[in-house]
């Protein structure tokens, strides 16, 4: 070998050393400075609830300030496409939902891939959708309801955080299965479609615990049926869509931590068990349990394969209802 080839060799050899050494000491000495965690809905709604429950805990593991920052619009595509391109250095956040998976086929503004430009760190919670309707609504159990809808052609409508989120898959899928015809109303969140829902301006909501079930408690609100395979603990008298004739009906809410594509293993590694140290604390348990979610704290490797199956599946919920690009 000659010198010069040798000198090249040591000079790359300790360049990728440097880079190592500098890798790592960023990430001991993560975090430096206040963490932006993005929810791109707006605040009330059952991921703005999460994040702040989960950021609270994260401020106190590492320190510093953690930054709830609503950014809602676009169907949540303003708040993901800031995050995707902002710098991969683990102070920039996500807090995701199912939009986040069904937006690259439902909305033309959807510019980001939702796996391949970002970094999963955990999924966060679970939530099952209720079939709710305001007490004007002239209707005791799903039958009932069902034929109501079928009675007034035109009349009903049904309020979601958003296109493409788990309300409107839910509620387009709940077409289909029922026959009915129902008019989608997208709001800018979760919080604001539920104010709708108790004004009278929609009358059917497929609605998580969050926004719902203090409603029903007050008897403002009927649930009709819960949207997964199981009853919910949240609400163990109301029944399962597949016990009411709706064969096979398993469908969930969801929320989960995302970083930007090109963070460091070890940023994302320090996330997560911080993630998971907070879902496994008490007062989190019973927050969450007020608001019927169910935490999870999964692996990155875990969420990534979340991510992709419930791509692959929002992408045949749409397709199978012929659900249009907005």
């Amino acid at each position: 070998m000659k010198k010069s080839e040798a000198y090249s060799l040591l000079v790359v050899g300790l360049f990728a050393s440097l880079i190592q050494v500098s890798t790592s000491a960023t990430a001991q000495a993560y975090p430096s400075k206040s963490i932006r965690i993005v929810v791109p809905y707006a605040p009330g709604g059952p991921a703005d609830v999460a994040a702040r429950v989960v950021g609270e805990k994260l401020s106190t593991e590492f320190n510093q300030p953690v930054i709830i920052d609503n950014r809602s619009g676009g169907n949540a595509t303003i708040g993901t496409d800031y995050v995707a391109r902002s710098a991969p250095d683990g102070y920039t956040l996500l807090f995701a939902a199912p939009a986040h998976t069904s937006n690259p086929s439902l909305m033309k503004t959807a510019t980001y891939d939702p796996v391949k430009d970002f970094v999963p760190i955990s999924l966060v919670m679970q939530q099952p959708l209720f079939v709710v309707v305001p007490t004007s609504v002239p209707a005791n159990n799903l039958k009932d309801l069902i034929a109501t809808i079928k009675a007034n052609p035109g009349k009903y409508n049904y309020g979601t955080s958003g296109a493409g989120g788990p309300q409107h898959l839910m509620g387009e899928m709940f077409k289909a299965a029922s026959g009915t015809q129902i008019t989608h109303i997208p709001f800018r969140g979760a919080a604001p479609a539920a104010l709708a829902l108790l004004s009278g301006e929609t009358q059917i909501s497929f609605g998580t615990p969050t926004n719902t079930f203090p409603h029903v408690k007050t008897g403002k609100l009927k649930a009709m049926a819960v949207s997964t395979a199981k009853r919910s603990h949240f609400g163990p008298d109301v029944p399962t869509l597949s016990e009411l004739g709706f064969s096979n009906f398993d469908y969930s809410s969801w929320t989960g931590l995302l970083a930007p594509a090109g963070t460091s293993p070890e940023i994302v590694e320090r996330i997560h068990l911080a993630v998971v140290k907070a879902l496994n604390t008490k007062d989190v348990k019973d927050k969450f349990d007020l608001q019927g979610m169910d935490g999870v704290g999964s692996s990155p490797e875990e969420f990534k394969k979340f991510l992709i199956q419930d791509t692959a599946r929002s992408i045949r919920i749409i397709k199978e209802n012929g659900i249009q690009p907005e």
